[in-house]
């Protein structure tokens, strides 16, 4: 039996305590309080729409997953309500690279701090084009990246992405 008795452990029993009796704020610095919230917030599982708000019981997926440190962006197609006549893979892509950006940011992370990317292209041959354009978005070196060919997207977008980034300067 390890019987190694820290401060650290000390803290963490006193806190609950203290905590149970409601008297965690009076008594303990800013500074533990901050930490152990931070706990709390380390496994709490935050699930938003697209204004940044929190889903509700309605809501079947939700765009933006915040759990221990990462954010998950669910995927982002074009969805381009022009005549199809109009659509080019740098278009949709500009298109949709914006809602990942807006994502991202929701959640508390930036560009840079994407880790990896899912693309996925109605067409292998629109390849070149999505390049392109994906790589402004990354003036800084880009994420890992995956990139395959479908047969069909919702919404006849061309180029759908998800993502998971990491919250950013925490």
């Amino acid at each position: 039996m390890n019987l190694t008795f820290t401060r650290r452990v000390f803290a963490a029993r006193f806190a609950s305590v203290l905590s149970a009796l409601g008297v965690t704020a009076a008594v303990l610095p800013n500074r533990a309080l901050a930490r152990s919230a931070a706990a709390q917030d380390a496994g709490e599982i935050r699930k938003l729409n697209s204004e940044g708000k929190p889903g509700s019981e309605k809501d079947i997926i939700m765009p933006v997953i915040v759990h221990r440190g990462l954010i998950y962006v669910a995927g982002q197609g074009a969805h381009d309500t022009r005549d199809s006549k109009e659509w080019t893979i740098e278009s949709h892509t500009s298109m949709v690279m914006d809602k990942i950006k807006k994502h991202v940011e929701i959640g508390g992370g930036t560009m840079d701090s994407i880790l990896t990317l899912n693309v996925f292209l109605v067409k292998i041959e629109h390849w070149d084009g999505m390049h392109k354009v994906f790589s402004t978005y990354f003036p800084h070196g880009g994420p890992a990246r995956t990139t395959v060919a479908v047969a069909a997207l919702p919404g006849d977008s061309l180029v759908e992405i998800n993502c998971i980034a990491a919250v950013a300067g925490k």
